[in-house]
C-alpha cells in the first residue's frame, strides 16, 4: 500500500495494512525480541549510513538518505548493499574522530502490539559497510556492531574533564539527576552523571551489581566500570527469548563474570523494559532507577534521568525483619518487586537487601510486572499503583481542576478510537488523584513528545527519531491524540536538542512554579507498561516491567514542591524540583507533526545533513 502525505510518500507492506492485530512496525523478524505468541513478522527499520568526510562550512550541506527496510530485505542482500556516500557539514556535536567505520547497521525492534511501544535493539548480523575505495575491502568484524545509526564516526570521545573525578555538588534533596550530554556547555552537565560516574569508586568500593535493563551492549556496559572492578560479578536481568537471548549470551562470552536471569514474559507483547541498578558495595548498598537502555547511545546525547539512592549501611547482626524501613515503605516494595520475577538468581539479592537500612529512602516505587490481577492486587502495579499512592499520600487543593497534568514520555501505544477508551478514562482518573477528595476534575492535559522539527534540529539528527519508534499505522487510527502534543523544549536544563529518552509524569500549578508531585520512570504512553481494566473494571492486565519512583511533598515536609527555573549549574542544598524540560510546556505550532519513525523526512536535512528514506 503506497500513499502520499505530507511528509512525502511513504510505502506500508500489505501484511502490515491491518494492524489490529499485529505488531507495530519495527519488529524484528528472525532471532527477534518478540515474545513466542507472536506469529506475525513485521519489518524491522535499519538505518544505514556510509563514512563522513568532514569538510568546513560548504555553503549548502548536500543530503544524504538514512535508509530504512526490512531485515528481512537486508539479510537477503547481506552482501549486496550499496554505499551511501556524502559530505557534511560540521555540527553540534563537535568535530568527529577520523576513523573507518567498520558496520553501519543498526536495528529497532519493537515490544508490545497493542500499544505500538516500540523500543530499540542493535543487532549483530545486519549487512557491513561498504568500504570508499572500490579496490579495497576491509574485513568483516563478526562480533562488533555499529553503536548508534550514525554507525561508529558519529561518536567523539569526551574530553578529560567530562567524568568525574572527585564527589560532584549534587542535588541532595531530591537525588533526581539528569545525565550528561556530550557537547554541552559545561555548566549543563554540572550535577548531572554519566553511567562511569555513577560506577566510579566515588560513590562505594563495588562488591557485585545487577544490571535490569531492556536493551544491552555487553562490552561496552563492562567498559564503563572502573579497572579495578570490572572483574567484579554482574548479573544481567532481561527479558530476551531465542534467538535474541543467544546473541546476548553471545556477547558475554568474553566475561565470565556476567551472568543472565531472563525474566518471564508469560503475556504476548510484553516486554523487560525496567531500567534499574543494584550496587553492593563494601560500605553498603545503593539503588539506581534510570532511564537509559545499556548502550551507548542511550549516554551520549539524549536526555535522560536518574533517581540515585544514598548509600544505605548495612543493619546490625540481628535486626528485625521490619528494620531499615523507610517513611515510603521503600524496603518492602523493592523487595515484593525483586520476588515478582520469581527467579533463583535474586534470591541472594532479597537477602542482601533485607541485611540493609533503606529507611533514607524518600521516593515511593511504582512498578508494573506482568499479569492479570483482581481484588487488592488490582493496586499492587501499574497505574492503579500510582492512583493508590497518591490518594494516599497527597492531598486535595483548592482550584485543583486548574491544575495541569503533564506527561512526556519517547513512545507511544494504541489509545484507541477516541481518548475515553484509555487516556481521558481510567488513565486520566489516575493522573488527577489528589488525596481524598470526591471530586473528578478535568484539568488541562499537556503531553510532550518531540515534533520532526524537534528530531530534525536535534544533536543527532534524525537519528534521533529511531528512539521514538511512533508509528504511521498507530498515529493514523488516534489522530485526536495529537491535539495534546507539545514539543520538546528545555532550555532550562540546556538539553532542547537532546531528545528525550526520559519520561515524566507530573501535576504543576496553574502558573506552573509547583507541583503536587513528580514521577521519573520507564513507562512510556501504553496501556501495555501501564495496564487497561478488563472485566468491567474488575481486573487489570499488564504486559511488561517497567519501575519508578513517585515523590510526593508529604515525604519531604512540604506541601508542594516550588519548581527550579534554573537547575544549572547544580546547587547541593536547592529547594526547587529539577524539573527537566522548559515549563510552561510549548503547543505544536500549525505547522508541527508528531515525529513518526517509519514515513520519509526528505524535504529538509537534518543537523548532519541527512534525510530520514524508509523503504
Amino acid at each position: 500500500m503506497s500513499q502520499d502525505s505530507q511528509h512525502g510518500r511513504w510505502t506500508v507492506s500489505s501484511s502490515d495494512d491491518d494492524d489490529e492485530h499485529l505488531p507495530p512496525s519495527g519488529t524484528k523478524t528472525s532471532g527477534s525480541h518478540r515474545p513466542a505468541e507472536s506469529n506475525h513478522s513485521p519489518a524491522s527499520l535499519v538505518a544505514v549510513t556510509a563514512p563522513v568526510e568532514v569538510k568546513p562550512e560548504p555553503a549548502k550541506p548536500p543530503v544524504t538518505s538514512l535508509i530504512i527496510g526490512s531485515e528481512a530485505r537486508q539479510s537477503a542482500a547481506l552482501n549486496q548493499s550499496n554505499p551511501v556516500k556524502y559530505e557534511t557539514s560540521p555540527s553540534f556535536a563537535g568535530k568527529r574522530k577520523k576513523e573507518v567505520s567498520d558496520s553501519a547497521g543498526w536495528a529497532l525492534s519493537d515490544s508490545d502490539e497493542d500499544d505500538g511501544d516500540v523500543k530499540k535493539k542493535s543487532v549483530s548480523n545486519l549487512p557491513k559497510q561498504t568500504p570508499h575505495s572500490p579496490n579495497t575491502k576491509k574485513p568483516k568484524v563478526e562480533k562488533e556492531r555499529p553503536p548508534s545509526p550514525h554507525g561508529r564516526l558519529y561518536y567523539i570521545d569526551e574530553p578529560e574533564d567530562f567524568f568525574e573525578s572527585s564527589i560532584p555538588c549534587l542535588n541532595d534533596t531530591y537525588r533526581f539527576y539528569l545525565n550528561k550530554v556530550t557537547g554541552l556547555d559545561k555548566k549543563y552537565n554540572s550535577g548531572a552523571l554519566h553511567i562511569r560516574d555513577i560506577l566510579s569508586p566515588l560513590f562505594g568500593t563495588l562488591k557485585e551489581s545487577v544490571q535490569f535493563n531492556y536493551c544491552f551492549d555487553i562490552a561496552w556496559m563492562v567498559q564503563q566500570y572502573p579497572s579495578e572492578f570490572r572483574d567484579r560479578p554482574v548479573l544481567i536481568v532481561h527479558g530476551d527469548k531465542r534467538e535474541a537471548k543467544a546473541r546476548l549470551v553471545q556477547q558475554a562470552q568474553p566475561f565470565p563474570h556476567v551472568r543472565f536471569c531472563q525474566a518471564k514474559l508469560d503475556i504476548a507483547f510484553g516486554t523487560h523494559h525496567t531500567k534499574m541498578m543494584l550496587l553492593w558495595y563494601e560500605e553498603g548498598f545503593r539503588v539506581i532507577i534510570l532511564t537509559s537502555n545499556l548502550i551507548r547511545a542511550d549516554w551520549y546525547q539524549k536526555t535522560q534521568g536518574m533517581w540515585m539512592s544514598p548509600l544505605f549501611p548495612r543493619l546490625p547482626k540481628g535486626s528485625s525483619a521490619t528494620a531499615g524501613e523507610s517513611s515510603t515503605f521503600f524496603k518492602r516494595d523493592l523487595l515484593e518487586y525483586l520476588a515478582s520475577y520469581r527467579a533463583p538468581e535474586l534470591e541472594e539479592w532479597i537477602q542482601r537487601i533485607k541485611e540493609h537500612d533503606l529507611s533514607e529512602a524518600r521516593v515511593y516505587l511504582v512498578g508494573s510486572t506482568p499479569g492479570r490481577y483482581v481484588g487488592s492486587d488490582m493496586e499492587r502495579w501499574g497505574h492503579l499503583r500510582l492512583r493508590k499512592l497518591l490518594y494516599d499520600h497527597t492531598n486535595p487543593i483548592s482550584g485543583e481542576e486548574g491544575w495541569p497534568v503533564i506527561g512526556q514520555f519517547s513512545s507511544i501505544g494504541s489509545m484507541g478510537l477516541d481518548k475515553t477508551k484509555w487516556l481521558a478514562g481510567e488513565f486520566q482518573r489516575t493522573l488527577t488523584t489528589l488525596g481524598k477528595s470526591s471530586i473528578r476534575p478535568d484539568p488541562p492535559v499537556h503531553l510532550l513528545y518531540p515534533s520532526v522539527e524537534d528530531v530534525r534540529m536535534s544533536l543527532e539528527g534524525y537519528p534521533a527519531g529511531g528512539s521514538l519508534p511512533y508509528s504511521i499505522q498507530t498515529a493514523q487510527k488516534q489522530l485526536w491524540l495529537h491535539s495534546f502534543f507539545h514539543c520538546w523544549k528545555a532550555n532550562s536544563t540546556g538539553r532542547s536538542h537532546a531528545m528525550p529518552h526520559i519520561k515524566t509524569y507530573m501535576r504543576a500549578s496553574p502558573d506552573f512554579t509547583q507541583l503536587a508531585w513528580f514521577l521519573v520512570t520507564s513507562a512510556n504512553l501504553s496501556k501495555a507498561a501501564w495496564g487497561a481494566l478488563e472485566k468491567n473494571n474488575t481486573q487489570i492486565m499488564i504486559r511488561s516491567y517497567e519501575l519508578g519512583v513517585l515523590y510526593v511533598p508529604s515525604a519531604f515536609n512540604m506541601k508542594t514542591f516550588p519548581v527550579d527555573k534554573n537547575p544549572f549549574p547544580v546547587s547541593s542544598s536547592s529547594s526547587g524540583f529539577p524539573v527537566p524540560f522548559d515549563l510552561p510546556p510549548t503547543c505544536y505550532s500549525s505547522k508541527d507533526q508528531p515525529w513518526i519513525w517509519n514515513i520519509p523526512y526528505s524535504q529538509a536535512p537534518d543537523t548532519h545533513g541527512n534525510i530520514w528514506v524508509p523503504s
